[in-house]
């Protein structure tokens, strides 16, 4: 599909010099950075009304040329709608004498939060109904929801902007009554000690949005009095505050890329000066429960790249006296644990699948909880209490609705309390296959491609194919279902997982190998995932889309420009393509605490490196595929400049006269719209415009 008969706007030129190690790029889009104060005056300034202005054309662009679409997207938006459980709720969980749900009503866009008293029999008390709260609002998210020991307060986040800048607020549970007590510009995230009077919370920079201090707040005082008990002063690092299971300890934790520290407060005494556990040393990591006169330590102490768990007693917590509990082990990645009564319970990820260990403390038994799909996705699922014989966990794959299962660890026997309800008649899980293939990159590196499909397509040059991955941070995308995902694998499209290097699939080292100075595996080895699927007759380059965002973004970015010839469509969501720009500039949120993930380009090796890829830098003249690029106006994660520059550099140099389409929504920001069903729209706008490639608009 073409577009030549509507004109695409054309961004205007304004050359900006950037000069860094004797090397001078000219960004003769710059001009398009605006402030957050610019963005959110009432009176636009001449830049700012520029910058709206070419943004607005894009949208008005992108919507002319997929007018003739629209039907479509709203068929698909009601299909994917149409499959969703609408008055849905979750499975209740108890914690604290009180059982907590989260349920949706026919029609309505936002949760509503709930909990009984002792028994599900008991009277609902309705907590925060959302879709109340966000009335008057483009964008509203709730959370950081944290109920004192006493139940009587709830402390809750909003973001009613979209830059994860939330304001925290405290409701009274027995009266209904939310105290003037207002403190912004927070994580969100927050504890209450034992006094239930004392919040502790997390404070970020109001420019980079570092998560830098943390302070001690009182129950009905103004935040202007609260305590500053923490200021995290390394710009590479972030801070955060957190509460053991045991209620035992407060701790405040710092972490970087390579690094992290923790500190402890006994929470009955919250006036208390935090301890240290054990100093920061780069390339040391762990993290803190607390069990009987223990800490636990997850760490990658002793080069246990993999992980392991250790243990060292409260009164002496510094790593000499650390002992291991479960040693490293080279073929195991070790993801997280769970401390209960009896048992210890252990997430791990072996040849790219998940595990759960079950082990009692007194070691009569050590097992793995059985799983027989060949690729699955499977966690530990929400478990408050600490005296229990019942661990819940969720469980789904590719083509298996996902399920929330409690399973008792004294007669082991298990109990499906909730299967995820696939609505609309057509959905039958024999209908669908999955399978794991694997790949071979250029260095003989074996990367593993999860694949799904309808039983019905077959596979061959005509298969369209899209070609889905991430590969950054040591994030691992599981294999797991999805209900959207069927509107494509019922048109006759695959569904390819690729599990690149950059993610954890094969452990730390896969991540490792993924980042810094050994970036580009990430990009090529979805390159040769690519051609393996070509090759083995999954599908061709004529029928190959791919998606990814954010990171994913940038790996979409650095493909395109490597081999566009691949692919016949591309979606890169908020994509973070303008690298050596953004990590040059330290005002900007997320880039010191990066350096450790891509290089710091104030050392030249890094800079050059990271030019060499960095997609806005290296577009050229040449033929680009079909290509979609989303951001959102309020990103604070990805600065809406970054795809715009991308879009405006890819019109002035590419030959083809393939669709190229900016989409900015200009009330949101990085995570998409704050409704489901207002996200489900931005999906099916999405998948619209690879099934338009197709021309599967029809079906």
């Amino acid at each position: 599909m073409k577009t030549t008969d509507i004109i695409a706007p054309k961004a205007a030129k304004k050359p900006t010099k950037l000069e860094k190690h004797g090397d001078v790029r000219i960004d003769d889009y710059f001009w398009m950075r605006l402030s957050d104060a610019q963005k959110l005056a009432a009176e636009k300034d001449e830049q700012t009304t520029n910058v709206v202005d070419y943004l607005n054309a894009e949208n008005e662009y992108y919507e002319d040329c997929t007018a003739h679409t629209k039907d479509f997207q709203e068929t698909l938006f009601q299909e994917m709608k149409g499959r969703i459980k609408e008055d849905d709720s979750s499975v209740p969980y108890k914690d604290n004498g009180y059982f907590y749900i989260t349920r949706y009503e026919t029609g309505k866009q936002y949760p509503i939060f709930s909990r009984k008293k002792e028994t599900l029999a008991a009277k609902e008390e309705i907590l925060f109904d959302v879709n109340e709260m966000a009335k008057g609002f483009d964008y509203y998210q709730l959370g950081g929801l944290n109920i004192s020991e006493n139940n009587k307060f709830a402390v809750f986040a909003t973001d009613t902007v979209s830059r994860r800048q939330y304001t925290l607020r405290i409701k009274n549970l027995e009266t209904g009554e939310i105290y003037k007590d207002i403190i912004e510009n927070t994580t969100g995230g927050s504890v209450w000690a034992n006094d239930n009077r004392t919040l502790f919370y997390t404070k970020k920079d109001p420019i980079t949005l570092r998560s830098e201090k943390i302070f001690r707040h009182v129950l009905g005082t103004p935040a202007s009095e609260d305590i500053e008990v923490y200021h995290e002063k390394e710009d590479t690092f972030g801070t955060y505050v957190s509460k053991t299971k045991s209620n035992k300890y407060i701790i405040i934790g710092s972490y970087s890329t390579l690094s992290s520290e923790a500190q402890f407060l006994e929470a009955d005494n919250p006036t208390g000066t935090f301890k240290m556990l054990q100093a920061r040393e780069r390339n040391l990591e762990y993290s803190v429960s607390h069990y009987k006169n223990d800490f636990y330590l997850l760490t990658n102490k002793d080069d246990a790249i993999n992980f392991k768990l250790m243990k060292t007693s409260v009164d002496q917590t510094e790593k000499e006296y650390w002992v291991d509990v479960i040693p490293h082990r080279a073929d195991t990645l070790l993801e997280d644990f769970s401390i209960f009564k009896e048992y210890l319970i252990l997430e791990e990820r072996n040849n790219g699948l998940n595990k759960i260990r079950i082990k009692r403390w007194d070691e009569k038994e050590d097992y793995y909880l059985p799983f027989s799909e060949e690729t699955y996705s499977v966690g530990v699922y929400e478990n408050p209490e600490f005296d229990t014989e019942i661990i819940r966990y969720s469980y789904n794959s590719m083509t298996t609705p996902a399920s929330v299962i409690d399973f008792n660890l004294t007669n082991k026997t298990k109990e499906i309390q909730k299967e995820q309800a696939v609505l609309g008649g057509k959905f039958q899980k024999e209908n669908y296959i999955s399978k794991r293939v694997w790949a071979t990159a250029r260095d003989g590196k074996k990367v593993a491609i999860s694949l799904v499909y309808h039983k019905d397509t077959v596979l061959n040059k005509e298969t369209p194919l899209m070609q889905y991955a991430y590969g950054s941070y040591g994030y691992t995308i599981s294999d797991s279902f999805s209900t959207t995902r069927l509107s494509l694998l019922d048109r006759g499209f695959v569904f390819a997982l690729t599990h690149i290097r950059g993610g954890q699939y094969l452990g730390r080292a896969w991540y490792e190998d993924g980042k810094m100075l050994s970036k580009k595996n990430t990009f090529t080895d979805f390159i040769d995932c690519s051609k393996y699927l070509i090759e083995n007759n999954y599908t061709s380059a004529a029928h190959l889309c791919a998606m990814g965002g954010s990171a994913g973004g940038l790996l979409m970015g650095a493909i395109v420009n490597m081999n566009p010839e691949l692919y016949n469509g591309i979606i890169a969501a908020v994509p973070f393509v303008d690298v050596i720009s953004t990590m040059l500039d330290e005002s900007i949120p997320l880039t010191t605490g990066e350096y450790d993930e891509w290089g710091n380009p104030n050392d030249k090796e890094y800079y050059e490196y990271i030019k060499s890829y960095s997609p806005y830098d290296q577009v050229s003249a040449k033929a680009y595929p079909n290509m979609l690029i989303t951001t959102g106006y309020f990103d604070s994660q990805v600065q809406y400049w970054e795809p715009a520059k991308w879009v405006a550099k890819l019109r002035e140099l590419k030959t083809d006269t393939n669709m190229l389409f900016l989409d900015t929504n200009m009330e949101v920001g990085h995570g998409g719209a704050s409704g489901r069903f207002d996200a489900l729209k931005d999906t099916a706008k999405e998948y619209t415009f690879f099934l338009a490639l197709e021309n599967k608009l029809d079906s």
